[in-house]
């Protein structure tokens, strides 16, 4: 059925063929004897540029980067500072008794007060042993704010209230509460403060606001040597980032600081505040910093470290320095080619003049070599593997002025045409998987697990002979209608046996789900056809049945040297077909198999019909219908329902309850009429239940095929 002669030539086309020298061409061959000259003109000249370029670019960097540390080394030392001193003067007014941690009035004032004088501290927060919570919050440069969490008044609440910082004093706006699950007793520098003697310094991420990278300054507070709470003053990383932006990195490069665990801490953002978090991801630099202090590694946190990287084609100047601040690293990156760009230009300008002669003459050559030869064999060879991948509609005829190429484009051209013919016969998808995995034409196959389905429509043949030709458009409006929903959920269709149709899933393109695929499938093909208004010449809707098994067979190209079928053989493709026969005898419409619901048991809704051997076998498997799929409304309300009822009853009758298994089944015709598996097994059980049961096996042998 398929043969890929094409695709065996273009293997041997890439091997080579022994003793004969590999092409080149044409355009290529005239052009590198020309441009071989200037080449070699310009390559003495660009090396002696090019030195001279290098070591003014690492001294310019240098420089750029020694400025750089020095005004980030003095903000991070001012930082460190203004919340050393912003904690003692607090903790000196607690001490000496001034203002006690419960006196509201004044504590506000003080902590607002250093928030306004302190430029880079964002938050002044105080927590009590008790777990009541109290903090002055920076909103940008223009609002402040203060809360408190109270265990006692508005427990679970927040009370904010606004200020707008006008010239020499704030002005109160509003206040709100807001619910709260923020528990400072939960917080790290909370709990350590508490338990040391000492102010320290903490990661601080969750905020009563959310989560914000930042750093405190905590420390707990005593008075008359009784421990009152925890201080701390917390600077938010976006005052960093918003300070790294108003550095001049040279033209395009930046500056960023990294945390001992290479954590980014803090990235230019001219608009970070604490009402704006910082952009980092926008930062294209970001990945080169970052492959910096991996090579640095723990050397590049403790001493200085620079060094050129090359990442995505192009290269930069990177300098790792330690900061005042435990484990905290600046990194600038400089992208080489800003200090470089001049000297590349007058580089390129000298080269140029040296070769503007040679380089016409190879052009105008190189010119008409493709224009009047490769130009229209490249497009030929494009149509040709347009061939080759069966890529038919793409195939495009090209007018040539050369007599042999103009020839040679019709003919692959007419060939297109006439192997179009072929696609409604041979599954051009198929086709073109199978190229692509390099399948040979030849017999041979595999054994693989898959997933095979079988639908044919019930009563077709009276409904055939009934209708005679008329029939034929009736059976292609069903068969487009399955195909569209086969092939949209991956399946791969076998062949078309009158009305049935069968299809495989996992192969020739691996699936892991390809059993779930092939549930979805079915499902969709059963809406397809009730939505369609498909009905026989009786006026009666289109009904149609469906088998689904899983399970070891044997795939690839079966048949002889001469024809070829890719399908699927073995005893599971067997008793899927079984399957769909089977589900005349139990009134359903959609059977599978046990190893189909054991593989997408968590994406399907279904309930097990029977133990069934089919026709030519001994041994029982379980069947069940597939119902829908999971997390489908109206699917699981039947699997809480009458399934489960159903399943139940049916475990009763395997245990030879047949009383309890009748009153289950009862209730399940209850529920829904006219259940065909709940009738057979109702019957059954009420046989039993009146005869004898010796020789019983809970199996039912279905008698035909």
């Amino acid at each position: 059925m398929i043969a890929f002669p094409g695709r065996r030539r273009h293997a041997q086309a890439n091997r080579g063929l022994s003793g004969r020298p590999r092409t080149i061409s044409i355009r290529l061959a005239v052009s590198a004897l020309v441009l071989t000259v200037i080449l070699l003109t310009a390559a003495a000249s660009s090396l002696l540029w090019w030195r001279t370029a290098e070591g003014i670019s690492r001294e310019l960097a240098s420089t750029i980067n020694e400025q750089i540390v020095a005004a980030v080394r003095k903000e991070v030392s001012a930082i460190v500072d203004e919340a050393r001193a912003a904690h003692t003067a607090i903790r000196t007014l607690f001490l000496q008794n001034v203002l006690e941690t419960r006196e509201a009035d004044k504590r506000e004032f003080v902590f607002l007060s250093q928030l306004q004088s302190q430029g880079t501290i964002s938050w002044v927060a105080f927590g009590w042993p008790d777990g009541s919570y109290f903090a002055a919050h920076k909103l940008g440069d223009r609002h402040l704010e203060m809360m408190e969490i109270s265990l006692s008044d508005h427990a679970g609440q927040r009370r904010v209230d606004e200020y707008e910082v006008i010239p020499g004093d704030i002005q109160f706006e509003n206040r709100r509460f807001e619910p709260t699950d923020f528990h400072v007793g939960e917080q790290e520098w909370f709990k350590s403060g508490l338990a040391s003697e000492d102010p320290q310094w903490f990661k601080v991420l969750d905020h009563p606001i959310g989560q914000r990278p930042s750093i405190a300054f905590a420390g707990p507070i005593d008075v008359y040597q009784e421990r009152q709470g925890v201080l701390a003053i917390i600077i938010e990383y976006t005052r960093l980032a918003h300070f790294l932006a108003q550095l001049e990195v040279g033209r395009t490069g930046t500056a960023f600081i990294f945390d001992g665990t290479g954590e980014l801490v803090a990235a230019p953002d001219k608009d970070a505040d604490e009402l704006h978090p910082a952009r980092s991801q926008k930062q294209v630099l970001l990945p080169v910093a970052r492959e910096a202090l991996a090579r640095a590694g723990e050397k590049g946190r403790k001493e200085a470290w620079r060094s050129r990287l090359s990442v995505a084609n192009a290269a930069y100047e990177v300098a790792l320095t330690p900061l005042p601040f435990p484990g905290w690293s600046l990194a600038t990156v400089i992208p080489e080619a800003e200090v470089l760009g001049p000297v590349e230009t007058t580089l390129r300008r000298l080269i140029v003049g040296l070769a503007l002669g040679a380089l016409l003459a190879a052009l105008s050559s190189a010119v008409l070599a493709r224009s009047v030869i490769a130009a229209p064999l490249t497009r030929v060879v494009g149509e040709i593997r347009h061939v080759e991948t069966f890529a038919l509609d793409q195939v495009r005829r090209h007018p040539s002025r050369l007599a042999e190429i103009a020839s040679l484009s019709g003919a692959i051209a007419e060939m297109a045409q006439g192997l179009s013919a072929f696609r409604k016969f041979i599954p051009a998808d198929l086709v073109r998987s199978l190229l692509r995995q390099g399948v040979e034409a030849k017999p041979g196959g595999a054994v693989q697990e898959l997933t095979v389905m079988f639908i044919d429509i019930a009563g077709f043949t009276g409904l055939s002979e009934r209708m005679g030709d008329r029939v034929v458009p009736l059976l292609s409006e069903y068969l487009n209608l399955l195909t569209e929903q086969i092939v949209a959920h991956g399946g791969t269709i076998d062949k078309f046996i009158g009305d049935a149709i069968m299809a495989f899933w996992g192969a020739p393109t691996a699936q892991q789900d390809h059993a779930l695929r092939c549930c979805q499938a079915a499902l969709a093909c059963r809406r397809a056809i009730e939505q369609s208004g498909l009905a026989d010449d009786r006026g009666q809707p289109l009904q149609i049945r469906i088998g689904i098994n899983s399970g070891r067979m044997l795939v690839g190209n079966i048949g002889s040297e001469l024809r070829l079928n890719y399908t699927v053989i073995g005893d599971a493709v067997n008793v899927a077909s079984r399957l769909e026969g089977a589900n005349k005898s139990f009134g359903t419409q959609i059977l599978i198999g046990e190893r189909t619901h054991r593989l997408a048991r968590n994406g399907i809704v279904a309930r097990e019909v029977d133990s069934i051997a089919v026709y030519g076998r001994e041994e029982g498997f379980a069947a069940y219908e597939l119902v829908g799929l999971a997390g489908e409304v109206d699917a699981e309300r039947q699997r809480g329902s009458w399934i489960s009822r159903y399943e139940q009853g049916l475990a009763k009758y395997r245990n030879r309850d047949f009383s309890g298994a009748i009153i289950d089944f009862k209730a399940v015709l209850g529920d829904r009429d006219h259940d065909r598996p709940s009738e057979l097994m109702l019957d059954r059980c009420e046989q039993l239940q009146r005869g004898t049961d010796e020789g019983w096996r809970p199996i039912a042998a279905l008698k035909s095929k």
